[in-house]
């Protein structure tokens, strides 16, 4: 053996034993590591019961949906219920080897390594190398502090998953876990908010969207990083290719689809903004707010969109009408003429949508004559508003009295108010006929005065509609429900009511006279009137309900006894603990409007009391049905 060949042998030698010697140094490290932080690593058995928090959804009586309630905006989807084409395009973007690997990739780790590499010298961020089991280990059990630490401890926890837990298990957590951007939280949810669509409805493009997302959902965002977010789209689209999911001509045919969001249809939601803010506190109570934001509730509600349409107008249209009787009160704002309008004009606009009614807008006065006012609004378009339509907006001089009549458009505007405008009637446009209807306004305000109507199902209790005031978003208080006021005459009803029950009927006669009762020591005598101070005289009892005289009314109470009127009306609802006075036969003590519209359901019904319902049928997503109660 020559000397050359004796070295070669030694260097050898030499370099094995380094070589097993630093696996030895390796393994230990590796083990001494490896027992450091295997020391209180949290419990991963959670994983098996998992109970995310989802999204609480409201319907009405026609199936529209009406509102959502969530902390987290999800939809719990079991994977057998995940189309394979979403499962794809998840695997392909984060984890093509998931179904391989222990819970940790060493390709995708080496792979990870070297970009690190190239990115540090570039002076790019870091990049890293978890599989979609370490993803569900960040999510669950760690956090997302970016240290080795946590990253030796993710990977740990994720080869310990993988022997617990099946793969398919996983993924389920995965897909209904994951942050997927513009507030949705798994697959099912962000297929909602996306595109509008259930996810068996999705097509392979519209998955590979989705499949962008975890990665860095404020950077590809789509709404503003169109390119960026489809350039992922479509590396995605490619990686489904290379793995066997795609065709290269489905991949083509994808990548020339553009990105397209679709939000959800007007016609396919309810709206009735204070009747679902009832169902929300009423929900709230039964269970919780846990429960409400978490439990992921499907509440099925009596509320009908069409019925609370009518409901909603009708009730503006009382209010408008009520305050155009008592004048105008003068533009929203004025803008100065020599100021730029435009930019100011969107601002105020934006502070004040929530009390334009849908028709409404707003727009700055640019120019007066004697037949008309010209208005410009936000998008530069002009309207038109004729001095006909005008005459009803005297100035209010003082409360409740209004000035003299108005005799051209400057008695009323001026250059560079703010005004408030809506499309004409019918009516009105017998009024200013020969002009271009579309681009002619009848001037408007918002009502000062406020107000409530319910619908209800008198056989049933069912409440089919509930405005509880002008315009939900200058007020959630819910004026159905929350106001307290006096019913007035409304009352007499359940007087006359507690009449019959004591031997009263339709013919009884009751005087109807000026009548005089003592309130007490020290108080003055109480004299209710009639209207206008006019009297009949001896009357049937059927006539003074009719005509609604208040002096027969208080000597009906007087004659049966005041308790038995209170009773009737605890009874029915309307009082809990009302004070023993007279005067509560006129209505002169609170109640609610809902709880008087009960009452009446229950007169209409035949005497039935019906207890008045919001809610059908309450269900929890996926985890069976409860009682409405």
């Amino acid at each position: 053996m020559t000397r050359a060949t004796r070295s070669i042998i030694g260097l050898f030698g030499w370099a094995f034993s380094l070589g097993f010697t630093l696996l030895i140094i390796g393994g230990v490290v590796g083990f001494l590591l490896f027992s450091h932080y295997s020391k209180d690593l949290p419990d991963f058995s959670q994983l098996s019961k998992y109970d995310p928090p989802t999204v609480t959804r409201l319907y009405a009586a026609d199936g529209k949906l009406l509102a959502e309630y969530a902390t987290e905006k999800r939809v719990f989807v079991p994977l057998s219920a995940i189309p394979k084409r979403v499962r794809e395009a998840f695997l392909s973007a984060e984890d093509k080897n998931f179904y391989e690997h222990t819970g940790i990739d060493p390709s995708g780790i080496a792979r990870a390594i070297r970009n690190n590499v190239i990115n540090y010298g570039q002076g790019k961020s870091l990049v890293g190398g978890s599989t979609i089991t370490q993803q569900v280990v960040k999510n669950f059990l760690l956090t997302n502090e970016k240290s080795i630490e946590r990253k030796i401890k993710e990977a740990i926890l994720a080869v310990r998953i993988s022997q617990v837990y099946s793969k398919d298990k996983i993924l389920e957590l995965y897909l209904n876990e994951i942050y997927l951007g513009l507030g949705s939280y798994g697959v099912a949810a962000a297929a909602q908010n996306y595109f509008n669509k259930s996810l068996d409805e999705l097509t392979v493009e519209e998955a590979a969207l989705l499949a962008t997302q975890p990665k860095a959902p404020t950077l590809y965002n789509p709404k503003k990083n169109y390119e960026g977010t489809k350039e992922r789209r479509d590396w995605i689209l490619d990686r489904m290719h290379e793995d066997g999911y795609l065709t290269q001509i489905e991949t083509d045919n994808a990548k020339k689809t553009p990105l397209t969001l679709r939000n959800r249809d007007a016609a396919e939601v309810a709206h009735a903004d204070f009747f679902a803010e009832e169902v929300r506190r009423t929900l709230a109570d039964m269970y919780g707010s846990n429960a409400l934001y978490e439990g992921g509730l499907v509440v099925k509600t009596t509320v009908d969109p069409t019925l609370q349409k009518y409901a909603d107008n009708a009730l503006r249209g009382a209010l408008t009408a009520y305050d155009r009787r008592r004048g105008y009160r003068g533009p929203m704002t004025h803008f100065p003429t020599t100021e730029s309008w435009k930019d100011k004009l969107a601002k105020f606009t934006r502070e004040n949508e929530y009390q334009i009614m849908d028709g409404q807008r707003l727009g700055v006065v640019t120019s007066l004559n004697e037949k008309k006012a010209i208005v410009i609004f936000e998008d530069e378009t002009q309207g038109t508003i004729p001095f006909a339509l005008m005459k009803w907006t005297r100035k209010v001089v003082a409360d409740g009295v209004l000035g003299p009549a108005v005799s051209k458009p400057a008695d009323i505007l001026k250059l560079g108010d703010v005004v408030l405008v809506g499309p004409i009637s019918e009516e009105q446009k017998k009024l200013v006929a020969g002009v271009d209807f579309k681009k002619t306004w009848d001037l408007q305000q918002i009502p000062e005065v406020n107000g409530a109507m319910v619908v209800m199902d008198p056989h049933t209790g069912r409440v089919l509609a509930m405005s509880g005031g002008y315009a939900y978003g200058s007020s959630d208080f819910n004026r159905a429900t929350q106001a307290k006021r006096q019913p007035g005459s409304s009352f007499k009803p359940f007087v006359y009511a507690a009449g019959l029950e004591n031997g009263f009927t339709p013919s009884t006669i009751i005087l109807d006279a000026p009548v005089e009762m003592s309130q007490g020591v020290g108080l003055p005598t109480w004299k209710p009137q009639n209207y206008h101070d006019e009297y009949l005289g001896p009357t049937t009892m059927r006539v003074g309900l009719e005509k609604s005289r208040n002096t027969m009314t208080v000597r009906l109470a007087q004659m049966i006894g005041i308790d038995k009127v209170i009773n009737v009306g605890k009874r029915f609802g309307i009082y809990e603990n009302p004070p023993r006075e007279f005067s509560i036969v006129l209505g002169a003590h609170e109640t609610t409007l809902f709880k008087l519209t009960s009452a009446y359901s229950s007169l209409a019904s035949g005497g039935k009391q019906n207890v008045p319902s919001l809610i059908d049928r309450i269900a929890a997503a996926w985890r069976g049905e409860r009682s409405a109660g």
